[in-house]
């Protein structure tokens, strides 16, 4: 017999038979340098959290070089800049500011008219920090300075992919994006089947395209890479004058494929303005796309380096605006109250009635009775409690406009999005109202319109407005004090049905004639906003939807559940392409709205 013995250092990795001979692992690499090239014009608004999402980039700034240029601004652009550069500059690399302060273009109609000199100084300016990162041997990265790069490894994410340029895929309202899927054989948009699916994430990965622009990745160590410019021109060049678009002719005479990669959400930014656009579009239009990053992701914070002017919230002319909200439901208070303080609209947050917590003694002693023959038009079910607690949060509210006489007030609710320059529109929809002297009881500004036979009837002399039919939701709407007067004076606790059901049988537009029989009285005044001013942050199917209205019990019978968000109701689903014959094409556009349907 014998016995095994297993020496434990035997098995300890070998590094040398001498000692003489060991050694310890390789470090790691230093990553990459990188060159980030700033062109700002007028972008005061946007730079707060431009620049903090640069700070907050996952890269090393000892391997990152700042390349930053500004010219011909009417607002505090250059200040802001030097400022933060001067906080900054020791945590980078390398720091290259080059400001220039000129009057304004000659035959510039404004700030957001591109004219050939302005177009030429940008290559310049691009040619010039590219110039730059080849000099000291370092990689380039564009990023236009209202682009919100949300994705702190976007940088790490793009060197990965091992392309000589690569873009991250940037989210904005619309379709529009960074990239083209096709081109003309001019040089301009062409459009293909190929976008959507791109755009919409449908495909993910990174795939070859024509153009990608605002914010890209050149590997300047690529030999192809040398052929690369932004000016001048290459000498067959014969298209239009645009930067983007002699940069991607560039890249096409040396052979260079551009990419773009969606595969996660990298960034946001801005669809751009028409030339006859003003700053103040420009800000607007900005701010809005930081409500947009605040839908669905954590929200942007401003530079830690850069002070933030207050905000100086107001009512926009009402009374009172009432935002309601589920206690339980801190994400969307959260969310909505941020929303409202970045478009300065001071609030008052209703603690909204929840009816899942309600129980059948409780809803019998209101006098709550459900209305005669009422069923869900999708699922023939009676009312849940969700629903009922959705209506009392609006009755409740119309009990206090009436209460403290409340001239005029505006009711939203939480899960809603703002479009573009929201407050503007709104404001001066109601100026126009007022200017016009229209009789009014309430005013829809966000809705599902469920009457697509034929157009709704355009107010005459009043922009974007429209005399409201048969519709669903509640998201958002203006009341008077004389509308919630009549909608109390009904009595519907006594016959109680959805809210977004009860308001179109008290203007008379209901298609069930047994549900409007039973309130004799129906005369109220409805109007809606066209196009409309808010949209819901989420519809039926999508991630992250959450119906507190649907998905409960029936109201009087706490046993019977009702999880029809599951089955992915109707009612929620998102609007229907309304057709071409149906749509409410008579109503009076303002330049504001022209500017918010623009998708380039």
């Amino acid at each position: 017999s014998f016995e095994l013995c297993i020496c434990p250092r035997c098995f300890l990795p070998v590094r040398g038979y001498f000692s003489e001979e060991r050694w310890n692992p390789e470090s790691s690499l230093l990553a990459p340098r990188v060159l980030l090239a700033l062109i700002c014009r007028n972008s005061e608004h946007s730079l707060p959290y431009f620049l903090g999402t640069i700070e907050r980039l996952n890269y090393p700034k000892d391997r990152m070089a700042l390349w930053v240029a500004t010219d011909h601004n009417e607002d505090n652009t250059t200040a802001i800049l030097r400022d933060w550069l001067v906080k900054v500059q020791k945590l980078y690399h390398y720091v290259e500011w080059r400001p220039k302060e000129e009057p304004s273009y000659e035959d510039e109609e404004g700030p957001k008219d591109w004219i050939d000199p302005r177009y030429e100084h940008v290559m310049k300016l691009r040619q010039a920090a590219l110039e730059s990162a080849r000099e000291m041997w370092a990689d380039y990265f564009m990023v236009d300075c209202d682009n919100l790069l949300t994705n702190s490894n976007v940088l790490r994410g793009l060197m990965k992919q091992n392309k000589t340029i690569i873009a991250p895929m940037l989210e904005s309202r619309a379709a529009y994006s960074n990239f083209w899927c096709g081109m003309t054989s001019q040089g301009y948009y062409k459009r293909t089947p190929a976008y959507i699916p791109v755009r919409k994430q449908i495909r993910k990965g990174c795939f070859a395209v024509p153009m990608v622009h605002s914010t890209f990745l050149i590997d300047l160590r690529k030999e192809a890479s040398r052929q690369l410019a932004f000016h001048p021109p290459h000498p067959e060049y014969s298209w239009a004058f645009d930067d983007i678009i002699v940069f991607a002719y560039s890249a096409r005479m040396a052979e260079v494929q551009m990419f773009v990669c969606n595969k996660e959400t990298y960034g946001y930014f801005p669809v751009p303005l028409r030339s006859h656009n003003t700053l103040q579009d420009e800000v607007d239009s900005f701010l809005h796309t930081v409500l947009e990053v605040n839908v669905r992701n954590a929200p942007v914070m401003p530079s830690k380096y850069i002070s933030v002017p207050r905000k100086q919230p107001d009512k926009m002319g009402f009374d009172e605006v009432f935002v309601i909200n589920l206690q339980r439901r801190t994400d969307r208070r959260e969310r909505m109250l941020r929303a409202l303080h970045e478009q300065e609209i001071a609030c008052k947050v209703v603690n909204a009635v929840d009816g899942k917590a309600m129980n059948v003694s409780e809803i019998h002693a209101l006098g709550i009775h459900m209305l005669p023959g009422y069923s869900d038009p999708y699922h023939g079910r009676p009312l849940t409690k969700g629903e009922l607690g959705c209506f009392l949060s609006h009755y409740n509210i119309w009990k206090e406009i009436v209460e403290r006489s409340l001239d005029t007030s505006l009711v939203i609710e939480d899960d809603l999005r703002f479009e573009v320059f929201f407050k503007r529109r709104l404001m001066n929809l109601m100026s126009e109202v007022e200017r016009e002297g229209l009789d009014w009881d309430l005013i829809y500004i966000g809705r599902k319109r469920m009457q697509v036979a034929h157009p709704e009837k355009a107010v005459p002399n009043i922009h974007n407005l429209v005399e409201a039919d048969y519709s669903y939701w509640t998201l958002g709407y203006m009341i008077s004090l004389q509308g919630a007067q009549k909608l109390l004076k009904a009595e519907p606790l006594k016959r109680i049905l959805p809210v977004d059901e009860f308001l179109p049988i008290m203007y008379n537009k209901h298609p069930v004639s047994d549900y409007m029989e039973q309130f004799e009285t129906r005369d109220l005044l409805a109007f809606s906003a066209e196009p409309l001013l808010v949209y819901p942050t989420h519809y039926t199917g999508d991630p992250g939807y959450i119906s507190d209205t649907e998905t409960s019990t029936v109201w009087d019978n706490e046993k019977i559940r009702t999880d029809w968000d599951r089955a992915r109701s109707g009612k929620s689903h998102e609007q229907a392409e309304i057709s071409t014959e149906a749509q409410n094409s008579d109503v009076l556009q303002s330049p504001l709205d022209s500017t918010a349907r623009d998708e380039l």
